[in-house]
């Protein structure tokens, strides 16, 4: 069982877009992720977003004008996907089975990104897994983005996973480090309790 099933509980994919749109409301920008990746890759670029949730980061990019796939293993965090966006593909499966060709996603993926503490919230265990399979589906010089908190402060649960760790999940997959950054607005990593990494195949 992963870890984001022991912290949502019965919490709903509805409650969670609600905290989203209230951010929204208030001024903030809930879209940094999406900015960051559309830095990366060229408009048109293929992009996997790996717990992709409620798909607030996906429909983002999709309106850029990137071709997009979700995958998620939490259902009501899809059916709000699914309903705000209904044209976009979007795939229930836990990351450590991914297999694009099972699910009828054909070629592979320019960038895939992992935000929201996906890989923190995994089940212990299947972070090497994880990062092989996202790896596999990157196209060669394609990248894999995570942003994950690494201390009490910016996780919900204990740290479990230390950027050490990840580097070394994203070595054993053939992927080398080329930045990280502490916020996604790309502010300089300064050791601080959030990590934005970006690996390149």
């Amino acid at each position: 069982m992963s870890r984001w099933t022991d912290l949502a509980g019965k919490a709903s994919g509805e409650d969670y877009a609600a905290r989203f749109a209230t951010l929204a409301r208030s001024g903030k920008n809930v879209h940094g992720e999406a900015r960051f990746c559309a830095a990366l890759v060229p408009v048109g670029a293929r992009v996997l977003d790996a717990g992709c949730g409620t798909g607030r980061v996906m429909i983002r990019l999709a309106e850029l004008g990137y071709d997009c796939v979700g995958v998620d293993l939490d259902a009501s965090m899809l059916a709000v996907a699914r309903k705000q966006s209904p044209g976009l593909p979007w795939f229930q499966l836990d990351l450590a089975e991914f297999e694009p060709a099972l699910l009828g996603i054909a070629g592979g993926f320019d960038l895939v990104i992992a935000a929201g503490n996906i890989f923190p919230l995994l089940a212990p265990g299947t972070e090497t897994t994880v990062v092989e399979r996202l790896s596999a589906v990157l196209r060669p010089g394609g990248l894999l983005v995570a942003g994950f908190g690494l201390d009490e402060a910016h996780l919900p649960l204990l740290p479990s996973l230390t950027l050490s760790d990840y580097d070394d999940c994203c070595a054993a997959a053939g992927l080398t480090l080329v930045g990280r950054f502490a916020t996604w607005d790309a502010d300089p990593y300064d050791g601080g309790g959030y990590a934005v990494s970006v690996h390149r195949r």
